[in-house]
């Protein structure tokens, strides 16, 4: 059960647009976020909310998208996330929270997937846009911005090829491909 949810959780970058993700969907997946463990249960993770064609709008052109494909600038029209969480931490309340980024971020896409939806982790993102995009006070930094959408391609894991690139690539039919290293690479002793 949790292999199959994990499996299916993939980095999705095209999504159906027109398929909304309403508010309350997004308050369902922060409530897993809350519900995760914190480091020293400071819980200093806030987020913001955009299922509205209008601050998603406010959101896409502050976002870079996968590095690897030089030649795709981002989704198109019509193939935009429908809904996204913007991640911030309070500084007021801790300095470190980069732990809590990465367990927050997967318990909401875990979620999402639950969900029949899927998502991507954006951290490269035009921070000082957003902050004023969004009008998002100075006491919050932006970590990520999580882009969910109902997914419109097609994501498989392959094996790293013997010349051990891991740079992820899409083939002529738009299947995104991502390679994985073995277990066997991965376990030490």
């Amino acid at each position: 059960m949790m292999k199959d949810l994990v499996l299916k959780n993939r980095s999705y970058r095209r999504f159906y647009e027109d398929v909304h993700v309403d508010c309350q969907t997004l308050r369902e997946l922060v409530d897993l976020a809350r519900l995760s463990a914190s480091a020293a249960n400071k819980q200093p993770l806030r987020y913001m909310l955009s299922c509205t064609k209008e601050k998603n709008a406010a959101i896409f052109p502050t976002l870079a998208w996968a590095a690897y494909l030089k030649d795709w600038n981002g989704p198109s029209e019509g193939e935009r996330p429908s809904a996204y969480v913007v991640m911030l931490a309070d500084k007021e309340l801790s300095a470190n929270f980069n732990w809590d980024a990465g367990i927050c971020s997967q318990s909401i896409l875990l979620g999402a997937v639950e969900k029949g939806l899927g998502g991507c982790i954006i951290a490269s993102v035009n921070k000082p846009s957003l902050k004023q995009a969004l009008s998002i006070p100075d006491q919050y930094e932006i970590v990520f911005v999580l882009a969910l959408g109902k997914p419109k391609e097609k994501v498989v894991i392959d094996p790293v090829s013997p010349t051990g690139d891991i740079k992820y690539w899409r083939d002529a039919e738009e299947t995104h491909h991502v390679p994985k290293r073995t277990l066997e690479d991965l376990i030490v002793g």
